[in-house]
């Protein structure tokens, strides 16, 4: 019996399996099922703009977890060890193969601003119980172009989906919030980075491809980490509604290691 995904760390085939037997619940099953057709179908003709990503998915590369609740610390935790084990894991896994989290969606409708500050939650969440000190090369402020989000002494993308997308299809998720958690090293080891000519060459045949795939300019916020202007922190969840969005970075970062130490005592 393949495990559980809602809870657990699981491989892209274990999802499959499971909600192909039913055994996924129906909000799981839809998040897998709108994540696969949205990164390896076509919107309009045209392919995902992220053909890392669609590759990847194709491949059945990436980890999974299914969290069920976006406020609950238990489920939070559990989302915690999870990223834990997969960035452990990370260098005998496929080189593109990042963390995806499916989140329960709300029982109601959710504005475009409860879905920035759920994001941000868990990222604060995430990072007030990191088991490992933010790393020192990384910047505390979110306003500086070398700032990312870190979490067991990782820097990563943490990039997401939503329902509020409805114009913006490639970051476009009918069900409710999803994460993809990509590590730094992961894009070095790609080999995309902005500071090679791979990876500006990568970023501008994305930026062409989105711009097809949405049938709308790349949004504004894209930008390259470390660039002059650039800032990583609107790319998680880009604003559409700028009434609605941070105009900062609704995150604390502090260097204060450890704040709490429960997942220091599960790892």
């Amino acid at each position: 019996m393949t495990r559980p995904v809602v809870g657990n760390l699981v491989e892209q085939e274990t999802v499959e399996a499971r909600v192909a037997a039913g055994d996924a619940p129906d909000w799981v099953a839809e998040h897998w099922r709108t994540f696969d057709d949205g990164l390896t179908g076509t919107f309009g003709g045209e392919p995902f703009p992220c053909y890392f990503g669609s590759e990847s998915v194709e491949q059945g590369e990436p980890l999974y977890t299914a969290v069920p609740s976006t406020t609950d610390p238990d489920a939070l935790f559990q989302l915690g060890e999870n990223l834990l084990t997969y960035l452990e894991r990370y260098e005998d896994l496929p080189a593109r193969a990042s963390l995806v989290a499916f989140f329960k969606p709300p029982e109601g409708a959710f504005s475009e601003a409860e879905y920035h500050e759920t994001l941000w939650n868990v990222l604060q969440f995430l990072h007030v119980h990191d088991p490992e000190p933010w790393p020192e090369e990384i910047p505390t402020d979110p306003d500086d172009e070398h700032w990312e989000f870190c979490f067991g002494g990782d820097a990563m993308f943490p990039t997401c989906r939503a329902p509020f997308y409805d114009d913006r299809r490639s970051r476009y998720s009918p069900v409710g919030l999803e994460i993809t958690f990509q590590p730094r090293r992961l894009f070095e080891r790609v080999g995309v980075t902005a500071d090679t000519e791979a990876g500006q060459t990568a970023r501008d045949v994305i930026q062409d491809r989105i711009e097809n795939y949405d049938g709308i300019p790349h949004h504004p916020d894209l930008g390259d980490w470390g660039v002059d202007g650039d800032r990583e922190w609107p790319q998680y969840l880009f604003e559409k509604d700028p009434e609605q969005s941070p105009d900062e970075a609704p995150i604390r970062v502090t260097r204060e290691h450890p704040k709490v130490d429960r997942l220091i005592q599960a790892d």
